[in-house]
């Protein structure tokens, strides 16, 4: 295997509880080769990292040893060049070696390749390129084939589970009304053993298939339960069927359980059914995700005819098109025209942006108004989109920290079950009297059937892919199931001020002019002033009068006064532009009524420029960092909600006052150095609080890293998101209280579920072994054990579901 890539995904089959999925973990030691692996049961995933050839074929033929499989994709290709047969071993070698080949084979009297790949791991073009490289070539259909294979599989996996299900429902229902009312009719026993063998030995024979293979590897999982509870039932009842006499010898009536046997493995195939529709439910976020990315795209030549390409062979610097109604592509800058593109599949904000030129777009957003060009910056893995789906994928796969004990469960559940089985039939058989071995061994039946570990093994990975998802779709973008469950806990929040509570960058806030004065020309000649300023609060002014469609005026000569501001000269008068020392210098007088509102502005924490002309002052202009408009009504939020917010700011006492009092914040800090940040979360922590710590810049990670909750704003520092367990793409703090109350319900639904699935093991099981008969003579029947354990993973996986809708 090529050692530049040494991480391969392998999409698993099969593997429907965390129990299977620790079966394949531990599998996977044994392979020799592998350096690291770990299994993802939420998204049907085992990531092994190796760079020894043949590893990736041995990891998967270990894993279909235990009675899974992996999902690969078998082709053949033409190959052309071979004049020999070493030639044949030389491609087949380069083949083998491809990250992401499960085998490969090449026959040099056809002269064709077959290989099996992971989709998603290996590619058809790069086997192409490959083999190009050593003299010879590969014919290659289509490569966007290999990509929707994975879903046409698993298509085809749902579509035969589904015919298999119907057939034995179809089987079954005959066998019930024999078997419930004309037991007493001629042959009976034969026509319903007839009716069962379809079911039992081809629509459910996986289940046995699965079983032996765990049995070869001393290990069980639920088709273990399965195939024994039903192959104990129908065995006993052929054996009833042909050997009447031995029963009737001892003066007991031979039943028969063909019925239950059939109808548990429909029941069964009916909830693996409704199962595998649900659980394609939960991941519906990302299918959405993938979905928002066009298959092809509007290229502009350089001379300005247009051609479609697939999007994959879009590459960096080509300039696309984008009409009305159509998708962006990748991500890139506007280069002409102008539009608004909706971008709340990704940011979660309903209003469309306004886009011009220089204006970034991201691929997955939807142009609304006009047409325009852009230049391709972020291609394929690159973009916004594909980070996004990278990490809601990892998130849905991450584990929560509750599931630890799930897992212990798991570990030793169906080993527990066979033995509670076991013990329930000896326990009939010494206490049951004249019937105490069919009863006995019916409940054994019973009690193999209605143990369901699935049910654990759902009850968390489901609500935490359900949780994540939807936290997508709201611009909340999860790192690991540990944050959204830890999210729940949070009762102090810390803000970073600027950036995060504020908009990150002054604006100006209010202009009051002299009684009198011309303000359409001087508002136009403070538009030509700052046009030429390089003062960081220039750009504020120069952006509020393009807002404002005032026209610049170009002074005649400009001149910088450091620290204090310019001095400009337009027809024959000077101006002056600056803070109250240029004023002051300059002898400048300012009326009381501007006195008085600057004296009030600088109470708020605002800062004051003025402009004026050699006798007195024209006007006075505020600005600051403004408040983002939702980050009060946030504040409020989250107050009610019972968390304690904290402010932190280096700006000064006065500033941190005014955002303070301007918010709602009852705590806050001012002056505060990075440090001092990480030591107050871990101040709040030492006296019990559950932390969590938002914010945008690189000062900002080390006390992101020391909190329990780290929330990064999307318009922030990489770093920042790096650290932190969530990020709001948005950078609005609405989003805050919306990710606890997400936090609060999706650890809701996980307890809801593992009470579910613990209390129905709890009662079902004993129920199943007939602690009742002794009060009541109730003795549980396996059909109607088969359908509360199919119902019981159903339900788990719906109840999860509902967080969709919440």
């Amino acid at each position: 295997m090529n050692t530049t890539k040494d991480r391969v995904a392998l999409p698993l089959e099969g593997v429907h509880s965390e129990h299977c999925a620790l079966i394949v973990d531990k599998g996977l030691d044994k392979v020799p080769g592998i350096k690291a692996h770990h299994v993802e049961l939420n998204n049907s995933q085992a990531f092994i990292e190796t760079n020894e050839p043949g590893t990736v074929s041995e990891a998967v033929a270990a894993i279909r040893s235990l009675g899974y499989d992996v999902t690969t994709i078998k082709q053949s290709f033409p190959v052309t060049g071979l004049s020999c047969a070493s030639c044949a071993v030389s491609v087949e070698s380069t083949l083998n070696n491809e990250p992401g080949v499960v085998g490969a084979s090449v026959n040099f009297a056809n002269a064709t390749a077959s290989v099996e790949y992971i989709p998603g791991q290996a590619d058809p073009a790069h086997f192409k390129q490959s083999i190009q490289a050593i003299g010879y070539d590969l014919i290659i259909a289509d490569a966007e084939a290999a990509a929707s294979s994975v879903a046409a599989i698993q298509q085809e996996h749902y579509r035969s589970l589904r015919r298999k299900t119907l057939l034995s429902l179809l089987f079954s229902m005959p066998l019930v009304v024999i078997g419930m009312f004309y037991m007493n009719m001629p042959f009976a026993n034969y026509i319903m053993w007839a009716l069962a063998t379809p079911v039992v030995l081809v629509f459910g024979k996986q289940f046995f298939v699965n079983a032996w293979k765990q049995a070869k590897h001393r290990s069980a999982n639920m088709d273990t339960l399965v195939a024994l509870s039903t192959g104990i039932a129908y065995v006993f009842s052929v054996f009833n069927t042909l050997n009447p006499q031995f029963w009737h010898s001892r003066g007991l009536h031979p039943h028969v359980y063909f019925e239950a046997a059939a109808v548990v493995i429909a029941f069964i195939l009916l909830g693996k059914l409704l199962e595998e529709r649900a659980k394609a439910s939960t991941s519906s976020a990302i299918k959405k995700l993938m979905g928002l990315q066009p298959k092809t795209v509007t290229i502009v030549h350089a001379d300005g005819a247009t051609a479609e390409l697939p999007i994959g062979q879009v590459a960096v610097g080509n300039i696309l098109v984008v009409k009305p109604g159509e998708k962006v592509p990748v991500d890139g800058l506007v280069t002409e025209g102008n539009s608004y593109v909706d971008e709340s599949m990704i940011s979660g904000e309903p209003i469309a942006v306004p886009k011009t030129k220089g204006a970034a777009v991201f691929a997955g957003t939807i142009n609304q108004k006009g047409s325009f060009q852009f230049r391709a910056e972020k291609v394929g893995g690159d973009t916004v989109l594909a980070h996004i789906i990278q990490a809601v994928q990892q998130a849905q796969g991450s584990k929560a920290p509750v599931q630890k004990l799930v897992d212990k469960i798991a570990g030793i559940f169906v080993p527990v079950v066979i033995a509670i089985a076991l013990l329930t039939f000896v326990a009939w058989v010494a206490l049951g009297g004249d019937n105490g071995v069919t009863k006995g061994l019916l409940a054994m039946v019973t009690v193999l059937v209605i143990a369901c570990p699935c049910a654990l093994g759902l009850a968390t990975p489901t609500a935490i892919m359900v949780g994540v998802g939807r936290g997508a779709e709201n611009g909340i973008l999860i790192k690991d199931a540990e944050s959204l469950e830890k999210a729940h806990h949070i009762n102090a929040l810390i803000l970073d001020k600027t950036g995060t509570i504020t908009e990150g960058r002054p604006a100006v806030r209010d202009i009051i002019w002299k009684a009198g004065a011309d303000q359409a020309m001087l508002s136009a000649l403070l538009h030509g002033i700052e046009a030429q300023s390089e003062h960081p609060l220039a750009e504020a002014v120069v952006r509020y009068c393009k807002e404002k469609g005032i026209a610049p005026i170009t002074p005649q000569s400009f001149e910088s006064i450091t620290g204090a501001g310019v001095s400009v000269t337009y027809q024959d008068r000077s101006y002056f532009l600056g803070s109250p020392k240029l004023l002051a210098e300059k002898g400048i007088i300012a009326g009381t009524a501007m006195e008085a509102q600057a004296a009030q502005w600088l109470k708020d924490a605002q800062t004051v420029i003025w402009l004026a002309d050699e006798k007195e002052a024209l006007a006075a202009i505020a600005l600051a960092d403004a408040v983002k408009p939702s980050s009060t009504a946030a504040v409020a939020q989250l107050q009610a909600m019972g968390v304690e917010v904290y402010m932190l700011t280096g700006d000064n006492q006065e500033t941190a006052a005014a955002v303070a009092r301007s918010t709602g914040i009852r705590n806050f800090r001012a002056e505060v150095k990075p440090a001092d940040k990480a030591a107050f979360v871990q101040a709040l922590q030492q006296n019990g609080r559950v932390v969590a710590m938002v914010g945008d810049g690189i000062n900002d990670s080390h006390a992101l890293a020391q909190a329990d909750v780290s929330i990064a704003m999307g318009q922030g520092t990489d770093i920042a998101m790096d650290v932190a367990g969530m990020t709001l793409i948005s950078s609005d703090l609405a989003h805050i209280p919306k990710a606890i109350r997400l936090s609060r319900k999706t650890v809701s639904t996980i307890r809801q579920n593992l009470f579910w699935a613990f209390i129905y093991n709890i009662i079902g099981i004993p129920l199943a072994a007939g602690v009742l008969y002794p009060v009541n003579g109730f003795l549980l029947n396996p059909m109607l054990a088969g359908a509360a354990m199919a119902l019981s993973s159903v339900s788990v996986v719906a109840n999860s579901l509902r967080l969709k809708w919440r």
